[in-house]
């Protein structure tokens, strides 16, 4: 239909027709609407014989062609009627962080599942990735999923195979929340694939679009989706990218826009990890797993991840000098006290009383007035 139906004044309704008519992500569309209104534009764009000098020598035929035959009204009213709906900007659900993105901001959102999509965006963080993923990044994705969903955080990922569905299956698993953004119509399934999977994400969790239903996915809109990703979330995980891995345009936009970027390291001779190898040199934050992740996104001091440590042993809890006098024994044979104080740096007394302390813990054994260390696997179990 023509731009007649856009007359009556309705501002979701223009939105629902550029969704149609523009590509997400045109900055020169969100410079016509900030300055001559998003009515105006969407009239303009979708009616025929309507030339707007601000197009400036761009084509108009383009954008008409697209609104052919699209019922804005019906579409709302068919989308809404299937429990979906279509979130615009300045609307309670509406993230606020996504005007961060300026003119490239998107002119609506097309929402299946019932959570609301501003709350859940506030405690979010993208994990994003490899298509051809290896069994380690899978394994490494799934894990953080089910990290972050088990400390309370939203899982925001692209649906796609390889990382994305291990991000969102691990968030899942875990009772956890996630959200897929979509290159294509919140309608359609892409990839096929994945239909059981983005069934239980419009069940369980939420599907996001630009895109009006019906349209389908390319490769500049797969790039133009990430800029979406990037925003919504508090920060961007890329797990496994070749050094062309469109993942990597997700964590440059969440750079540009202020977020934190974070990589997973993998083998340096993996040419699927060169791409975050390099993302890391360029300043992005190390993380090996979900508690890394929250604690660069989460409140300062309140989601601080446990400090790495190897296993405690026996050994490491003997006082220092305890392990001198321990540290004093020869490997093989057996000496007597006054060797042990000269080696050890101790007075006589002082050593053998550690030695009658390492003797209770099992750790030596007396022959006579000589000490020697107990073999291995003869150590006493004694449990302190």
């Amino acid at each position: 239909m023509d731009g007649d139906c856009l007359t009556a004044g309705d501002e979701r309704v223009a939105r629902v027709m550029l969704s149609r008519v523009v590509e997400p992500g045109d900055p020169a569309v969100g410079r016509w609407v900030r300055e001559y209104g998003v009515e105006a534009v969407a009239r303009d764009l979708s009616r025929e014989g309507c030339d707007p000098p601000y197009l400036g020598g761009r084509a108009a035929g383009g954008f008409r062609g697209r609104a052919g035959g699209f019922d804005p009204v019906r579409a709302l009213e068919r989308f809404e009627a299937g429990g979906g709906r279509f979130v615009c900007p300045g609307e309670r659900e509406w993230p606020t962080q996504l005007d961060d993105l300026g003119d490239a901001r998107p002119v609506g959102l097309w929402v299946r599942g019932s959570p609301d999509l501003r709350l859940w965006a506030l405690r979010s963080v993208a994990v994003v990735g490899a298509r051809a993923c290896t069994e380690y990044g899978a394994h490494v994705a799934g894990a953080l999923g089910a990290g972050l969903a088990e400390r309370g955080w939203i899982v925001v990922s692209g649906a796609a195979y390889g990382i994305d569905s291990a991000a969102h299956r691990g968030a899942l698993a875990a009772g956890g929340a996630t959200v897929a953004v979509l290159a294509c119509g919140v309608d359609r399934v892409y990839p096929p694939g994945n239909a059981e999977l983005i069934g239980r994400l419009a069940a369980q969790g939420l599907l996001v679009a630009e895109l009006a239903p019906g349209e389908h996915p390319s490769r500049s809109r797969f790039i133009l989706r990430n800029r979406v990703i990037a925003a919504l979330t508090r920060g961007t995980v890329v797990v496994e990218a070749a050094l062309r891995s469109g993942s990597l345009s997700t964590a440059r936009q969440a750079r540009r826009l202020g977020r934190i970027t974070m990589g997973v390291p993998g083998p340096v001779t993996s040419a699927g990890s060169a791409g975050v190898h390099e993302l890391l040199r360029d300043g992005a934050e190390v993380v090996t797993g979900a508690a890394h992740v929250a604690e660069l996104v989460g409140r300062i001091g309140a989601d601080l991840a446990p400090a790495a440590r190897g296993p405690v042993t026996r050994r490491d809890r003997l006082s220092p000098v305890a392990a001198r006098v321990l540290d004093a024994l020869p490997g093989r044979g057996s000496v007597d006290g006054a060797w042990v104080a000269r080696e050890s740096g101790t007075e006589r007394d002082e050593a053998l009383g550690r030695l009658y302390e390492l003797l209770s813990l099992g750790f030596v054994e007396r022959k006579g007035d000589r000490w020697q260390l107990v073999p291995t696997g003869r150590e006493h179990p004694i449990r302190w």
